[in-house]
């Protein structure tokens, strides 16, 4: 069926023309936006590992601190690393290679969930067309590690629901080698295992993934203590480099109060309510329909990201991963008439890619 992938490549292409055309407004180059910020950091990583000789990029603080390359993971690079060593494939092109790859089986993955949930193949498109046009989805299209962690996590839900524990406990595993949010799906796929061995009725399979799902995220934070000599060293280098830690979301309600009260920025303003809505989804996820490990990841990732502080505008962007929040509106507007949905869907993505094109051309901070 190539239905996701249509859907898919549609409305990334749809994103990309935005970003050309607000580019030419600002006479800029596209292609280096599109290889800007954090994928300097990854294709560096891609390129010659975490070597720390010769440190020239800056963290989030400006610095230029050789030990700021450890807050990247590892398996989008390496990952890249590996595609760029096809002939005459170059780091930049391998990255690009490996996204537009992990997009389209996120896009299978997801296709497939929204069926499972509604019973409709029309869910599961619309699904597909609202999380490849979400707000800051360009990094889709960027040398960035979402669209691969976010396939990852959403065939380990697809393994956790469909019992097949082995898929999801080498899906979680992975997931945990490429984004440190890979801490919500650990634990969605290690309480689903242990309630399926308390009911004994699938025998020792869901041991597999109860052991195999955390493997991938202790093993790079206990790689990152022995370099750093430090027990918790990932959260230091976090936290020196990128000024983010857990504040039980002190700074994001300060955010938001600030913005809606005070800030004149359109960015800043869209981002707050970006923000509010992904809790409004979420309230929409207990919805009985939706299984409880789809809300419980949704709702591990949405308190991962508010709860932290560092750089506000770039949480739209680390909501990516909380894919199941899109579940509900994927559902109401499958369930609504052709051109209703249509429009519904239009208005979704011309907003996200609006929105992520502003990001990257006009706001001067937002990845």
């Amino acid at each position: 069926m190539a239905g996701p992938a249509v859907v898919y490549v549609i409305v990334r292409l749809v994103g990309l023309l935005v970003l050309d055309v607000l580019s030419g407004i600002h006479d800029q180059s596209p292609s280096e936006h599109l290889f800007s910020w954090d994928s300097d950091w990854y294709l560096r990583i891609a390129e010659s590992g975490y070597d720390p000789t010769g440190q020239t990029t800056l963290n989030g603080n400006g610095d230029a601190d050789p030990q700021s390359v450890l807050a990247f993971f590892p398996g989008f690079p390496m990952l890249t690393r590996g595609v760029a060593f096809l002939p005459g494939v170059d780091p930049p092109t391998a990255a690009m290679l490996v996204n537009l790859a992990a997009g389209l089986a996120c896009a299978y993955g997801l296709a497939r969930l929204g069926r499972i949930v509604s019973g409709s193949q029309r869910t599961g498109l619309v699904l597909v067309a609202l999380f490849a046009a979400a707000p800051m989805s360009i990094v889709l299209s960027m040398p960035y590690s979402e669209s691969l962690f976010c396939a990852l996590a959403v065939w380990t839900l697809l393994g956790v629901l469909e019992r097949r524990w082995i898929q999801a406990g080498v899906a979680c595993a992975l997931a945990g080698t490429v984004r440190h949010t890979g801490a919500a799906l650990i634990t969605v796929v290690m309480l689903a295992a242990v309630v399926a061995l308390l009911h004994r009725r699938e025998g020792n399979r869901p041991l597999a993934a109860l052991l195999a799902a955390p493997c991938g995220l202790l093993g790079y934070l206990g790689w990152v203590g022995l370099r750093t000599d430090e027990f918790d060293g990932y959260f230091e280098v976090r936290q020196d480099g990128w000024s983010s830690s857990l504040d039980g979301g002190i700074a994001t309600a300060r955010f938001i109060g600030e913005a809606l009260s005070t800030e004149e920025s359109t960015f800043v303003t869209f981002a707050a309510w970006i923000l509010l809505g992904a809790v409004a989804l979420l309230i929409c996820c207990l919805d009985r329909r939706i299984a409880w490990p789809l809300g419980l990841y949704a709702l591990l990732t949405v308190v991962f990201v508010l709860g932290t502080d560092g750089l506000m505008f770039a949480k739209p962007r680390a909501l990516l991963p909380a894919f199941p929040l899109l579940l509900p509106l994927a559902m109401g507007l499958a369930a609504r008439r052709r051109a209703v949905m249509l429009a519904g869907v239009g208005i979704f993505v011309c907003f996200g890619s609006w929105f992520s094109a502003y990001a990257l051309t006009v706001w001067p901070y937002a990845f």
